[in-house]
């Protein structure tokens, strides 16, 4: 994983999501947001002539992810690839590409960011869009004893001949990586064809490519993407590459009487249980920085030494809502410190 320096910004007037994009010299931006994925997307670009191609391409590459591999559409390849119970499958380019950065993935983090997890998710009661989840919070449901995720090594990929095979009672889940990808191929397709800048965030995965606003892109984060303004915080500023947000307080439901999230840990397939609630990172890509927030919400206190050597530049928040600057990542507070351990 490359790192990506972060730098403090005064920000710019934030919109509903959490980027608030900062004004070239002319004060020339252009915005739209919208609903993909079960979260808010938000699309800037720095030629206001260009926003209505640059959200047609976006919507293409986004609905060839989703039919790729969404876990809540019947007929997307994931759910083929998960039925057919460890069938040698062919699969298309695309898909095979996005599980093979989920193995990369996998790798990079010794395991803790794993595709595998798909049906330890689904113990969880995450077996659905999460507002039809919500939407059945109260009704009993069986919770299958939780156990150790099976290991990304038993996902077999031929990357060249696109064929898949899953061992073991493998089902996949692609959630972990697959948005934030989308965000970085938007990004840098809508910047080469149209030659502008732009920002692409999907629920707070941001990625930006092309020239940058003179002042850079600026970017709130925050615990959730949709907070507004003045929700606690801090706007920094980057000028290339990737930022993502992992946090255990915004996709949360309810089952079997207990508050569950969607980042589980392979060594017990329950949703994981870390010292920190949010965990931010700067990357050379969005995938990258997505992998890196993912992981350290698993590793929890080992999160800190791992970054480190990484060199990526991260703002972690504990549970209690201490603050933890590394890696050349602005201080936000006086009092921020190692709460975590």
């Amino acid at each position: 994983m490359t790192r990506r320096p972060a730098t403090a910004g005064s920000g710019g007037s934030p919109p509903r999501a959490s980027t608030a994009a900062g004004s070239g010299p002319s004060g020339a931006l252009a915005r739209d947001s919208f609903e993909v994925f079960g979260t808010t997307a938000v699309l800037v670009v720095t030629r206001p002539g260009v926003l209505g191609r640059a959200r047609a391409i976006a919507d293409a590459g986004l609905a060839a992810i989703d039919r790729a591999c969404s876990r809540f559409r019947p007929d997307s390849e994931l759910c083929a690839l998960n039925a057919a119970r460890g069938e040698l499958t062919r699969v298309s380019g695309l898909f095979a590409m996005l599980i093979g950065q989920a193995l990369r993935a996998a790798e990079l983090t010794d395991g803790a960011v794993t595709p595998t997890c798909g049906r330890a998710l689904v113990a969880a009661g995450y077996d659905r869009d999460l507002a039809d989840v919500r939407a059945r919070e109260g009704e009993p449901r069986p919770t299958p004893a939780p156990g150790p995720v099976p290991s990304w090594c038993d996902v077999w990929l031929d990357p060249v001949r696109h064929l898949v095979r899953l061992t073991d009672g493998v089902e996949l889940d692609l959630g972990s990586t697959a948005k934030a990808l989308s965000a970085d191929r938007c990004a840098a397709l809508i910047a080469r064809t149209l030659r502008c800048g732009a920002l692409v965030s999907l629920g707070g995965d941001v990625a930006v490519a092309g020239p940058p606003p003179g002042d850079g892109w600026h970017v709130r984060v925050t615990d959730d993407h949709a907070a507004p303004a003045d929700a606690p915080g801090q706007t920094i500023t980057i000028r290339s590459g990737g930022l993502a947000t992992s946090s255990t307080t915004v996709r949360t439901w309810t089952s079997a009487g207990r508050t569950r999230h969607h980042i589980i840990d392979p060594a017990t397939g329950e949703p994981a249980d870390s010292c920190w609630r949010t965990v931010s990172v700067a990357a050379g890509t969005c995938f990258d920085a997505n992998v890196a927030s993912t992981a350290s919400i698993i590793k929890g206190p080992a999160a800190i030494d791992w970054l480190t050597r990484s060199a990526l530049p991260a703002r972690l928040v504990s549970q209690a809502g201490v603050v933890t600057t590394i890696s050349g990542w602005p201080a936000d507070t006086a009092l921020s410190q190692r709460a975590c351990g």
